[in-house]
């Protein structure tokens, strides 16, 4: 696209300069004329704009940020259609001054963990706020994170951005899938499936690479990297650098395990462990607690208690005085009696002298005869089978292992009950048997990928589990048939007769393709690499097909392996020009027009006028000439 600097759109955005450029829109920085403010202009590519499809996915862009308030993510201000000038579709946005995380980890490299954590923590609380509404980024990387000159971070394009409300957005992106490859998640690799579990995985390449200064996997191209995602776990950042501690690397493990459902669900739950893991290296950074002190105690009127003391003790010594007249009273009434309470008195005490003998005489037969004479046996559970001889030695027992159990509760080695059982009793120079735990009962999942599934599935029972589940899936790696994976994975140990899942490789999936020739190469490039395909594009003078048209397509169409190359051959035009018309054309013009054309410029200056034109063209005007042939203009 050609460039748009000092053009004013929608009449009112004023085009000062270009900021950046990719696969879909040119990004400009303007002055907004109406409100006198810098912004940034987002112009989609006029060869794109053409396409309704793509229109669509550029406005759905500035819906996704538009619906995100958030002082992490840059804002949407505006959205249409110029009509006015030059016909193109655009987005206004904040005007970010400043660079890109790329830019900053060129510059710095690696950087401490202190500021790493600073940078990519608002990266997740904006992510947060995203995956609240149900939206997806799916394009995480240092190039789409901006820092601008006051130290503010900030997210940009959501131009790959899912979510409920927004149906699907992309970026028109060759030979490419989906994102840049270096921060796609296996899933995304695998199946071409997001979810905010995704932006997670990248968010934790982002934060391995600020750490160590660079990416976890490098190869000769993007496919190599995409396999490494896939079947590689990502190093802990520790091993690269060294220094970092076991909750960084914890971290970063975590974000970017294999298996989505063991890395956090979302945003939210990363920024809590990046808010819990900055507070543990820095307790300064909790905030301090808001709650209100507990009110003061009522204090109850002295003079009253007092009051109430006098009155209770003068009535207390008003109901003394007849008691005490009572009691003499009593005294002379029970004198007759005394002698009948002696003899009572006698008798019981006869008694009780009889029960005490008795007691005696059973608690000596108790410990020399009866039950008496054995021992307690002690508490075994729990104890070691070193500890529990100890115990018994002691007391002149001794221990026999009985027998060996698995156990859920009590662990290996220790003694999980005993006969008799602790407070039993037993004959001096006795024996206690014990019941000895093996520990939990757990068994290894055995290696089963690269086995026939019904290999596998013996192997499995012979490991005494079950086979469960069988998931086949699309795989270029494995052949049809063949297990690829196992959940639980392989070396897990797990309870007996639990269910293993096979993942088996239903082999390399194939995609019906169509003829694209003599159909426009953009669509031919977008409908094939959307399809799974690495396309490959070759450009050649065609004297048939206008510019942008496919010439040729190898395979020409038919069932495809989905991920297999796609050649297209597109038209760059026919090969001749006809040499325009630039008669009284300043120099300046010429030369650019000529230029426009392919066409090599020799420029010869005669006279003394101060503004010269073209006045002499070689060849002459409508001459048929091939592109890069030398055009002489005279000016004068």
């Amino acid at each position: 696209m050609s460039d748009l600097t000092g053009e004013i759109i929608d009449g009112r955005y004023q085009l000062t300069r270009v900021v950046g450029s990719g696969g879909m829109a040119t990004i400009y920085a303007a002055i907004d004329l109406r409100l006198d403010r810098h912004v940034a202009v987002k112009i989609m590519h006029s060869h794109l704009a053409q396409d309704e499809q793509f229109v669509s996915r550029f406005i759905r862009e500035a819906k996704a940020a538009a619906s995100l308030s958030h002082p992490s993510i840059v804002a949407v201000l505006d959205q249409g259609w110029n009509q006015g000038g030059v016909p193109c579709v655009f987005i206004v946005m904040e005007l970010v001054e400043g660079a890109t995380l790329r830019d900053y980890i060129v510059e710095q490299g690696a950087l401490s963990v202190e500021r790493s954590l600073s940078i990519i923590t608002p990266v997740a609380s904006a992510l947060a706020a995203a995956h609240k509404l149900g939206i997806v980024h799916r394009d995480i990387k240092p190039e789409n994170i901006l820092v601008s000159k006051e130290g503010r971070i900030k997210i940009a394009d959501f131009g790959l951005a899912r979510g409920a409300l927004l149906g699907n957005t992309m970026t028109a992106e060759s030979s490419v899938i989906l994102g840049s490859v270096s921060y796609l998640s296996p899933e995304q690799v695998q199946r071409g499936v997001a979810d905010a579990r995704s932006d997670i995985y990248s968010l934790g390449i982002v934060l391995f690479e600020i750490l160590t200064g660079q990416k976890p996997y490098h190869g000769e191209d993007p496919v190599q990297v995409a396999i490494k995602h896939v079947n590689e776990r990502v190093p802990a950042p520790s091993t690269l650098k060294l220094g970092l501690s076991t909750e960084i690397d914890e971290l970063v493990l975590s974000a970017t395990n294999i298996d989505p459902d063991k890395r956090p669900r979302d945003a939210v739950v990363m920024l809590e462990k990046l808010r819990e893991l900055s507070e543990k290296l820095d307790p300064r950074k909790r905030q301090l607690s808001l709650e209100l002190d507990l009110p003061p105690l009522a204090i109850r009127t002295p003079g009253k208690k007092v009051g109430t003391k006098r009155l209770s003790r003068k009535k207390e010594i008003e109901v003394a005085l007849p008691k005490t007249q009572e009691t003499a009273m009593k005294k002379e009434k029970s004198s007759a009696t005394r002698k009948k309470v002696l003899s009572k008195r006698v008798k019981r005490n006869r008694k009780i002298a009889a029960f005490i003998a008795l007691a005696i005489g059973v608690g000596i037969w108790y410990a020399i005869v009866g039950p008496g004479s054995k021992v307690i046996v002690p508490s075994l559970a729990g104890l070691t089978v070193k500890e529990a001889t100890g115990e018994l030695a002691d007391l002149g027992i001794d221990l026999r292992v009985e027998r060996e159990e698995f156990s859920e509760e009590i662990p290996e080695n220790r003694v999980i009950n005993s006969n008799p059982a602790g407070g039993g009793r037993i004959d001096p120079n006795g024996t206690v048997e014990v019941t000895i735990s093996k520990g939990k009962e757990r068994y290894v999942v055995p290696t089963l990928q690269g086995l026939k599934v019904e290999i596998a599935q013996g192997l499995i029972l012979d490991s005494k589990l079950l086979p469960g589940q069988v998931i086949e899936e699309f795989s270029t790696e494995f052949p049809k048939g063949f297990v690829m994976r196992s959940t639980p994975a392989v070396g897990e140990r797990i309870k007996r007769d639990s269910q293993v899942t096979l993942y088996v490789s239903k082999g390399i999936e194939q995609v019906g393709v169509s003829s694209y020739e003599g159909k426009s190469g953009e669509q031919a490039l977008n409908e094939l690499t959307e399809a799974g395909f690495d396309v490959e594009t070759k450009y050649v003078f065609s004297e048939d097909l206008p510019i942008g048209a496919v010439i040729s397509q190898m395979p020409s169409g038919g069932d495809i392996d989905k991920g297999s190359v796609i050649t297209l051959t597109v038209s760059k035009g026919s090969q001749f020009i006809f040499i325009p018309n630039l008669f009284s054309l300043s120099q300046a013009e010429a030369v650019d027009t000529l230029k426009d054309l392919e066409l090599k410029v020799i420029v010869k200056k005669v006279g003394n006028k101060k503004t010269k034109v073209v006045t002499n063209i070689s060849p002459k005007v409508g001459e048929k000439v091939k592109r890069g042939s030398t055009v002489t203009i005279t000016v004068g």
